[in-house]
């Protein structure tokens, strides 16, 4: 699968999780045990991470950062800007051009690259219009610190005003199994080529408790996370899942669902 000219692999992971509390606010209870996670998950062939300056805010790029630099070869790590967290219940639209240079700028040395490979725009800020924080991210591009330029939290009618101001190469939008108002937007990611990056691919879990997934995963011998994840891929060929977890044994559990194949009968039961 490529995003943009980066080539990754079909699922990818959310780090957001190894912050372990609620808010995504402030340190991890057990920082060593975090580094573990985002370890194990490129051990078990993850190559793209998806992460944000709002995480923490700040401490979920540390770290990647701390945990993985030197980043080994084909390693894509995204991150995304335009969030303000001044509490920890806060995630306050922040898209003008000044908070999101300071933004990059701070990736940038958390990360502990020169150039990001993927930097998303978080959401859609009502009180700046669209061109204005696209075009500061292009001009980052364009200065070098920047690869791809990604778009999150989306409708279509925004994606398509975005895509006159910046070549874009992925959205990322919520998507899974019961939450599936994005579809329209997935749809027209398939007729362009850009990669569909679904955040919240499990929901809140009650997708897992839903007859028809708890029957097919008794049936192929996996987990109701595995049969959610390998309904996602089968779902379009530009989706990307990233799902997200603090815990080694479920990570290794959703890393796993990427060689589950669903028959065609499994997946229309799904739908």
């Amino acid at each position: 699968m490529k995003i943009g000219d980066l080539e990754v692999n079909r699922l990818g992971f959310g780090a957001m999780r190894v912050i372990d509390n609620d808010h995504i606010w402030g340190e991890p209870s057990d920082r060593k045990h975090a580094h573990k996670v985002l370890r194990r998950a490129v051990e078990l062939g993850v190559n793209f991470i998806d992460t944000a300056e709002s995480y923490g805010p700040q401490t979920d790029e540390t770290l990647i950062g701390e945990a993985l630099h030197p980043y080994p070869k084909g390693l894509v790590i995204a991150t995304k800007c335009g969030l303000a967290r001044p509490s920890p219940g806060r995630w306050d639209a922040d898209c003008r051009p000044e908070k999101l240079r300071q933004d990059l700028d701070g990736s940038l040395k958390r990360l502990r690259v020169e150039r990001i490979d993927l930097w998303q725009l978080h959401t859609v800020d009502p009180k700046v219009p669209l061109e204005e924080s696209l075009g500061a991210m292009v001009d980052a591009q364009r200065a070098g610190k920047v690869r791809h330029i990604g778009v999150s939290n989306f409708n279509l009618k925004q994606l398509e005003r975005a895509r006159k101001v910046a070549d874009l190469v992925s959205v990322q939008n919520k998507y899974s199994l019961d939450a599936r108002s994005a579809e329209d937007v997935l749809l027209h990611c398939e007729k362009l080529g850009i990669a569909f990056l679904p955040w919240y691919p499990l929901g809140d879990g009650s997708a897992l408790r839903l007859a028809r997934v708890k029957k097919i995963a008794q049936k192929v011998k996996a987990s109701p996370a595995q049969i959610a994840l390998a309904w996602l891929l089968a779902k379009s060929p530009v989706m990307v899942p990233i799902p997200g977890t603090g815990s080694i044994a479920h990570l290794e559990e959703n890393v796993a669902a990427a060689k589950l194949k669903l028959s065609k009968d499994d997946l229309a039961a799904l739908e």
